[in-house]
């Protein structure tokens, strides 16, 4: 039973890391789930700070994922429409362009729904849509990271 407890918990540390790119899979939590089986199948010694500190990370990730776009793109000046339009154009990018459509979808959405919300300004359009684009690369960066680090730890763990 242990050993399909680590082998689940290595699935979870890898789909982990790919949600770090892949919008709607949240990539820290299944990480964070692929620690805690570890933990549990006897092959992870980690502490309980330990694992209530990367609790934390995970958290504040997933909340920095939903709230970092928006903020984000109302920093550079953008609408509601641009927000939504940076939302739509990672999804549309997922299916019609990967993975480019993934990292470049977030600029041309907020990019169009800026210009359909103030369709006269073009340079204000463009710095909205750098502002979307930003939040993505900061934030896939970020999950990238915090995932990786969790695998770092389990293969560390089991050898």
């Amino acid at each position: 039973m242990e050993i399909l407890f680590v082998i689940l918990a290595f699935v979870l540390l890898l789909v982990g890391m790919l949600g770090a790119f892949i919008p709607g899979l949240p990539g820290p939590p299944l990480s964070y789930m692929g620690l805690l089986l570890l933990q549990l199948s006897g092959f992870g010694t980690f502490s309980k700070t330990f694992l209530w500190i990367w609790l934390g990370v995970t958290v504040a990730l997933t909340l920095m994922d939903y709230l970092l776009p928006s903020l984000l793109t109302k920093k550079f000046g953008g609408s509601r429409a641009a927000s939504i339009g940076a939302f739509l154009g990672v999804l549309a990018g997922i299916f019609i362009f990967p993975p480019w459509g993934i990292i470049f979808g977030s600029f041309v959405g907020a990019l169009a729904g800026e210009l359909i919300h103030n369709s006269s300004d073009g340079t204000k359009a463009l710095k909205v849509a750098f502002g979307a684009f930003l939040s993505f690369i900061v934030g896939t960066g970020a999950k990238l990271i915090a995932s990786s680090m969790m695998l770092f730890y389990a293969v560390r763990a089991l050898f």
